[in-house]
């Protein structure tokens, strides 16, 4: 039985001992979740509604069930918000899988069929809003880690999988394979890029030439405000992923939008200056 972390500050909110500390939390509602002791906690209870609905939001949000209300009110309004609108034609998923470690997944809605960037819990929910937004002509999944129930999508609305060939044992039945380390150009707004490093097959995409789903290759880290890479939980080669940075650093894009860490939009002038910055911190062999 999960227990209340002593963590918590009194009040309604509150994380559980069921925390892996996937950060999802403190990424969707950073007001009232903060990282104590290696885990997630409630450090300051929502002041107003509007903090109220972000703190439901994580709530629903927690991969592993972790984060507790003991008023239920509003929660079931904040679930029918989901997905939640990013920029545009681009949404955050929320409902985070225990077995992609929380990871972020996207849908992006498009006139000649909507795509679907790795993938959330599967739950009737999401199956009827992304019915009613269009539903899924493609699912894009950066990496093997990441995949949590691509397959129960993939078949509710028949969508084609997209991933590569280094990764396709953790979706062997996908229906487009993507191989080697040259870019793909997918069609005139879409370009898939393979950035080996986090893992040997791990895919970003670059969409209208402004957005880019990173995966776990890279994002922007809240404490240092700035992009970073996660040498800690690189899986593949981290020399390898700094090469793949640097050449990703040729790319123009404006927004950052990963799996696990901070989503971040900056003029691409500024990504790109950052870029650099950070393909000099990882030390890149020549």
């Amino acid at each position: 039985m999960a227990k209340r972390l002593e963590t918590n500050v009194p009040g309604d909110f509150y994380v559980n001992t069921n925390c892996i500390d996937c950060d999802q939390c403190r990424q969707i509602a950073p007001a009232s979740f903060s990282a104590v002791r290696g885990m997630s906690a409630v450090t300051t209870q929502p002041r107003d509604e509007q903090e109220r609905r972000l703190a439901q939001y994580a709530l629903l949000s927690c991969p592993t069930g972790a984060i507790g209300s003991e008023s239920n009110d509003g929660l079931q309004e904040a679930m029918s918000d989901f997905p939640l609108l990013v920029d545009e034609n681009i949404y955050f998923n929320g409902f985070t899988a225990k077995n992609s470690y929380g990871a972020s997944s996207y849908l992006l809605v498009h006139p000649e069929g909507n795509w679907l960037i790795d993938s959330p819990r599967y739950l009737p929910q999401l199956v009827e809003k992304f019915e009613a937004m269009g539903g899924i002509r493609y699912i894009f999944l950066t990496h093997q880690d990441d995949v949590a129930d691509a397959a129960r999508y993939a078949e509710k609305f028949g969508a084609e999988r997209i991933i590569h060939e280094w990764e396709l044992q953790a979706q062997p039945g996908a229906e487009h394979v993507i191989h080697g380390t040259e870019a793909v150009e997918w069609s005139p707004e879409f370009r898939i890029i393979p950035q080996p490093g986090h893992t040997r097959g791990h895919l970003v995409l670059l969409y209208q030439g402004r957005y880019l789903f990173t995966g776990d290759h890279l994002a922007w880290d809240r404490d240092t405000q700035d992009l970073d890479a996660f040498e800690d939980f690189c899986w593949y080669s981290w020399a390898e992923q700094g090469r793949s940075m640097q050449r990703l650093a040729e790319e123009s894009f404006e927004w950052v939008l990963p799996g696990h860490g901070d989503r971040k939009q900056l003029p691409a002038a500024e990504m790109q200056a950052r870029m650099a910055q950070l393909v000099q911190r990882m030390e890149v062999p020549s």
